[in-house]
């Protein structure tokens, strides 16, 4: 017999021999009409009988809103409560547009490459600090493809309203409340540089301790391309890469693991988890060009993994903390993070070329 005509008959059987409990939709409050073969709500569109039988909403329901279920505009700054994406969206969205940006960003390589070609070494154009500033241009797609998956989730996916529900609005917000935010996001910058120093020599006092002294020694005092790209940085590409850190990265970065990933995780798997999560994953996504650069060294995999894996993940917890601390608003967590970045560039720009 086919499978889906047997599914089909018993669908219908079930709706004649079994009646509901309810006289009213558990999910969205609409009256149940007096019909024995009513299988889902007239106005949600949920399974009635999966509802009644499982006592949870089925996940097709939860991925794929209804136009009832969809955020009207005076809901977008009262989501806490309201759950949003599935665990899944949150999780592949993010990973999907990483390697988005990537591919794009190594296209520009490329181009570049093609163009430079008698110019000078690879490395020589690689480490270039405008090539830098260039190719960053393509985290520009973390914040394109989250706005352009939340519009189902809207009753008017108007392009505010996508960036509304991700957190990156000041709606709600006057011009007091928009200077607090911008004092808490300074504020927290360098808190968050304490944060990295501390975590920083923590593990690499414990890792020296581990492996001994000179290899910790031996292996942090290795040049690097980075190295390399803040010691050819001169004054305007110093300018335009502080604001890069701040206008581009911060605010996409953001946009993408806060608004997004963390927004949809704490609804899924609760405040704790989903804040560490999207820690977690933050942080291993910025580490992949260690296992690529030490995949065939084992020991020196581990090392550079946890001296950088520490304090990534400190900061990312910071900005994580923050950013359900300001009920979910980016201003304050973009600004961090931004400011962050830039002070950092600008320390190691100081330490090669002014130290």
């Amino acid at each position: 017999m086919d499978i889906n005509k047997s599914n089909h008959i018993n669908d219908e059987e079930k709706s004649v021999n079994y009646g509901l409990k309810w006289s009213f939709c558990p999910i969205c409050g609409q009256q149940i009409p007096e019909r024995k073969k009513i299988k889902y709500c007239v106005k949600c569109g949920v399974d009635l009988y999966y509802v009644q039988e499982h006592m949870r909403i089925p996940s097709s329901y939860i991925s794929e809103p209804t136009t009832a279920q969809k955020i009207s505009d005076e809901e977008i700054l009262h989501l806490k409560n309201r759950r949003l994406w599935s665990s899944t969206s949150s999780l592949s969205l993010p990973f999907a547009a990483f390697i988005f940006m990537n591919i794009i960003a190594f296209a520009l390589i490329f181009i570049i490459l093609m163009f430079n070609v008698g110019s000078g070494t690879i490395f020589d154009v690689v480490t270039n600090p405008y090539l830098t500033i260039f190719s960053s241009l393509a985290e520009l797609t973390f914040i394109i493809i989250p706005v352009l998956y939340v519009g189902k989730y809207l009753k008017n996916p108007s392009l505010n309203n996508r960036f509304a529900v991700l957190g990156f609005t000041r709606r709600g917000y006057n011009i007091n409340a928009i200077l607090k935010e911008i004092l808490i996001g300074l504020g927290f910058a360098f808190v968050g540089l304490f944060v990295v120093a501390f975590t920083s020599v923590f593990i690499e006092i414990l890792l020296e301790l581990i492996f001994g002294t000179e290899i910790i020694y031996e292996f942090g005092t290795s040049s690097s391309e980075i190295d390399a790209i803040i010691n050819n940085t001169d004054a305007l590409s110093l300018i335009l890469l502080l604001i890069i850190m701040i206008l581009v990265i911060g605010t996409s970065e953001e946009v993408l693991f806060r608004g997004f990933m963390q927004k949809g995780l704490v609804r899924t798997i609760g405040t704790k988890w989903g804040i560490i999560t999207t820690a977690l994953i933050f942080s291993l996504i910025h580490l992949i060009g260690i296992f690529i650069a030490y995949f065939e060294f084992p020991e020196l995999l581990l090392i550079s993994f946890l001296l950088s894996f520490v304090p990534y993940f400190a900061i990312s917890l910071l900005l994580g903390i923050l950013f359900y601390w300001r009920n979910e608003n980016l201003i304050a967590v973009m600004i961090t993070h931004g400011v962050y970045d830039a002070l950092t560039i600008l320390l190691a720009f100081m330490f090669f070329n002014v130290f």
